[in-house]
């Protein structure tokens, strides 16, 4: 690098240039730091920069031919090649790029050169050799993509190969070129907006942990006594659907709520908030996402929330209208903003700050192109050696010394370290009129609130008010309870033939508005719109082309509708959900009464049983006190006997367990011990299983055989499904990316005698087909069933979504419509009409009939088993009874010699005779005294009497 000419040491043109960059970088930096109070490495920073530039100065002086040698270098280079990898936005990204060259080149001698490259999202290894290629071609700096890890891995090549590497993407690393806000900077931001609003509680949401910079920033600002904050992630299922989160936002007690993601996330999460609920006056909304400008806020405008954002530009600014301009946005202009010789109305805008930021990034490396050489060099990036570009990192340290505003869009531009600084935040709010700038924010003057003055709406004149105006209104008479015909019997003409939800809803607004209306059926096809042939169907195509206009029924709000006609606010919210017959009573089992028990209880009850029997048993024959005398009177007896003999010792359990008790008496110790065990065991046992019995055979489940879409998509229970063959709720399973709505749009698709043209017909078939179900709206749904003793609704609804009052596209009534809707909406206007014909006008049906409470009573089904037990035990004792006494006639026949039939028959005799309650042992006409030795006995008793007669 040293040299030397004619003795005096020099310094080469390259050298000195990077001399002066590092002088003049760390001036600026000692600079910069100085504006905050000073410390002692800043004072020496400052100074040693002093003397290091002194030198810098001194050496430049014996460098007047190496300066020649600059001059002639830097006109050997033609051009400097930059390029961009965009992977989102592409088309608007690459017109800011293309645009932010044309301005710079304008001002350079060495023109820039621009190279983009398209990759799918999140394609890292697309990316790389879209690098690789660029660097192949002399690039000279590279435009990273959105995705993240897209974008890591292509920073860490370039900072290997030394080529400058440019991102507009908010991160807490300090690598590369960025010109994004830092996340501590958003924090303060929003800290200052939260102080100023004088928030005590509110609830932080969200989207992923890439925002935890600005939560932990955020967080720092206050101590134990500062306000209550509610933290919660939005997108935790990363799936889109936000709405599970929001019901939990919308119940708890906090309607404050301070917003962080990106910016689809949050466009949609803004979107879902209103189909919940949570876009009216009792919500107030803090936006930390710098596109905040770009989202679409036609439909809140007039639903009186309060949102509140930043951005980091405005509309009125020259480049970002002549980049509307080259984007060739007229369209979008007249739609988001205003026109350009009206700048003093505020608007939303279509550019990003990715676009900005790109833009300002290219002013930024153009103005250092000016003061450094740079001719980028061939690299293959594929190679582990050390050839990297030529003064790439100085390239990239010298665009971060700079301090320019004059030619950007988002305002100042220096760098303190790695992080940008400078810029300063327009603090918007959404109101009537559109977004309005309410104050400004920066690190210096912090938080400053300067409210316009509310501006006035375009004031209605006589012809643009709606009075003594007639439109024509679509109605679907077929479907009730929304429109339907008068059933009188007298001749109804013109609108009075017409009754229902949307008949009262439109002479609502006509009374609030001043209008007339024509009512016409329109059909039942609502129609859709093929976005292929550019061609409507049904009511939308009466819309179109003008022969209608309103359309006023079930009429479903999407996004495919949207683009040929608009919507007014939704009068009624609701969602997809499953008809299907209401389950069938379970017949009672024969066994039930054994159902308090599990099959396992009643196993171990029997082995107790048997247990505690077998333990009296024995206990009883091995406890002296249970041997007794048989014969009380003789004191020394011969024999004794114990009572717990195996049957006494079972029927003394089966007593006990029966509650019935015996007339056995245990004596011992060790009996009564286990006696009072077992009785303590029955009591518990009895008690549980008699109070149990009486809920198992009162209550009766019914069996239903489908509970969820889960069920039905896999057509448990044989059971076919299906929906009206048009409208949003088949659109709904034709273009869902759920698995599950794939696999049923399948099968509707592939049976499609299952769809039906109308939901009446739809619900005719649920109660006449016991395996049919039919999807529908909820609304529709609630509406049957209140009538429809046999229907019910399986499940949750599978979506979200509202009706609304159709009408032809930038219709100039429709802002008075949604006012007049506001107003029916917050006067509960909507819930009295809907509540009329959903629970008065012909429900009250079913309600009737199931007024006798819960528990049934019991009939013989619920108690045959108990029967069936009684009848068999009966039998079997009257069995053993029999063949008991069979077995002591034979004993007695067999004794007094006597035949067995004829011993059987006067037994039998003296059974069925049922006046005598005496029996006779022995008469003279027993068969019993015919035999010998009653003859024998007889005789000697009459002999011995007669003898002592005739003494």
């Amino acid at each position: 690098m040293l040299s030397t000419c004619a003795g005096v040491p020099f310094v080469s043109g390259e050298s000195i240039y990077r001399f002066k960059y590092f002088s003049v970088w760390t001036v600026k930096k000692a600079r910069n730091k100085m504006r905050k109070p000073l410390k002692i490495k800043f004072l020496v920073t400052y100074l040693f920069s002093l003397i290091f530039s002194g030198a810098v100065k001194v050496t430049m002086a014996y460098s007047q031919l190496d300066s020649y040698n600059f001059e002639s270098n830097q006109g050997t280079s033609s051009s400097i090649r930059i390029g961009l990898i965009s992977d989102f936005n592409t088309e608007h990204l690459r017109t800011a790029f293309e645009f932010g060259i044309f301005k710079a080149n304008s001002d350079l001698s060495v023109p820039l050169v621009g190279i983009t490259e398209e990759i799918n999202y999140g394609n890292s290894l697309q990316a790389n050799d879209k690098l690789c290629q660029l660097m192949k071609d002399s690039i000279g700096g590279v435009f990273a993509p959105t995705a993240k890890h897209t974008a890591a891995h292509l920073m860490q090549i370039c900072d290997d190969k030394d080529v400058p590497y440019i991102y507009p993407r908010m991160t807490d690393k300090y690598d590369g070129f960025n010109l994004f806000p830092h996340p501590i900077d958003v924090a303060t931001a929003l800290h200052s907006i939260i102080s100023a609003f004088e928030w005590s509680r509110f609830i932080f949401l969200y989207e992923s942990s890439n925002y935890h910079t600005i939560l932990d920033g955020l967080m720092s600002f206050y101590s134990s006594n500062g306000p209550a904050i509610s933290v919660v992630r939005y997108d935790l299922n990363l799936n889109g659907n936000y709405k599970p989160v929001l019901r939990r936002v919308r119940k708890s007690v906090d309607n404050r709520i301070v917003v962080v993601g990106s910016t689809p996330s949050v466009a949609e999460l803004l979107k879902q908030a209103q189909q919940v609920g949570m876009i009216n006056e009792d919500y107030k909304y803090i936006i930390g996402n710098l596109d905040f400008q770009t989202f679409d806020l036609e439909e809140f405008k007039y639903s009186e929330v309060n949102i509140t954002g930043f951005r980091m530009f405005s509309i009125d600014n020259p480049q970002i209208r002549e980049l509307m301009d080259r984007l060739n946005e007229d369209k979008l202009a007249m739609q988001y903003g205003k026109p350009k010789e009206k700048t003093n109305e505020e608007g939303s805008c279509p550019i990003t700050i990715d676009m900005a930021l790109t833009y300002d990034a290219i002013q930024v490396f153009a103005e250092t192109t000016k003061h450094l050489i740079y001719n980028p060099q061939p690299l293959n990036c594929s190679d582990t050696n050390d050839n990297v570009q030529n003064d790439g990192s100085t390239f990239g340290n010298y665009m971060k010394s700079l301090d320019i505003s004059d030619k950007t869009i988002t305002g100042r531009i220096y760098f303190e370290g790695n992080i940008r600084k400078g810029y300063t935040f327009d603090v918007i709010e959404l109101q009537q009129s559109g977004i309005v700038k309410i104050g400004t924010w920066n690190e210096y003057t912090n938080l400053t609130i300067e409210r316009p003055p509310l501006k006035n709406l375009v004031s209605q004149t006589i012809d643009d008010s709606l009075v003594n105006k007639t439109f024509v209104v679509l109605i679907s008479v077929e479907t009730k309870p929304y429109a339907s015909l008068v059933k009188t019997h007298k001749k109804l003409v013109g609108n009075d033939q017409y009754e229902g939800y949307g008949v009262d809803l439109i002479t609502e607004l006509a009374d609030r508005l001043g209008f007339n209306f024509t009512l016409v059926p329109g059909g039942n096809d609502y129609g859709t719109f093929n976005k292929t042939t550019n061609e409507t169907s049904g009511m939308l195509k009466k819309i179109v082309e003008g022969e209608a206009d309103l359309i006023i029924t079930d009429l479903t709000i999407t996004s495919e509708r949207e683009e040929v006609i608009d919507f007014s606010l939704p009068f009624m919210n609701l969602g997809i959900s499953i008809l299907f017959v209401k389950p069938k009573k379970t017949p009672p089992a024969v066994f039930s009464f054994m159902d308090p028990f599990s099959e396992e209880v009643w196993w171990y009850l029997g082995l107790a049983y048997l247990g505690v029997s077998l333990s009296f048993f024995i206990l009883g024959r091995l406890s002296p006190t249970e041997w007794d005398n048989p014969y009380p009177c003789i004191e020394e007896p011969e024999e004794l006997e114990n009572q717990f003999t195996v049957n006494n010792s079972l029927w003394f359990t089966t007593g006990a367990l029966l509650q019935q008790g015996s007339e056995i008496a245990p004596k011992a110790l060790s009996t009564r011990t286990i006696a009072s065990i077992w009785w303590f065991f029955t009591l518990i046992m009895v008690s549980s299983y008699t109070a149990n019995l009486a809920a198992f055979l009162t209550i009766e489940n019914p069996t239903s055989v489908i509970n969820d879409v889960k069920d039905l998509s896999e057509n448990k229970g044989d059971v076919q499904y299906g929906a009206k063959r048009t409208g949003s709720t088949r659109a709904f399973f034709a273009t869902s990316e759920e698995e599950i709505y794939k696999k049923m749009n399948e099968y509707m698709t592939k049976n499609p005698g299952y769809l039906t043209d109308g939901n009446e017909a739809g619900v005719l078939r649920v109660k006449s087909e016991s395996n049919y179900a039919f999807l529908m709206e909820s609304t529709s749904i609630e509406y049957n069933t209140v009538r429809e003793c046999s229907l019910m609704k399986v499940g949750d609804p599978l979506d979200e979504k509202g009706y609304g009052i159709a009408m032809k596209k930038n219709w100039p009534h429709r802002d008075k419509f949604n006012n007049a809707m506001l107003e029916l909406q917050e006067q509960g206007v909507l819930a009295q009409i809907k509540t009329k014909w959903w629970n008065e006008i012909g429900a009250g049906v079913c309600e009737s009939k199931t007024g006798s409470g819960d528990a049934s009573e019991l009939n013989l089904h619920n108690l045959s088993g108990v029967f069936y037990v009684l009848v068999a035990g009966s039998c079997f004792s009257v069995v053993f009874g029999v063949v008991q006494c069979c077995i002591d006639v034979g004993k007695k026949a067999n004794y007094y010699q006597v035949p067995f039939t004829a011993a059987l028959f006067e037994e039998f005799k003296n059974v069925v005779h049922f006046s005598n309650n005496e029996r006779t042992l022995k008469s003279a006409t027993s068969v019993y005294s015919r035999s010998r030795n009653s003859s024998m006995s007889i005789n000697s008793l009459e002999t011995d009497s007669d003898k002592t007669a005739t003494k």
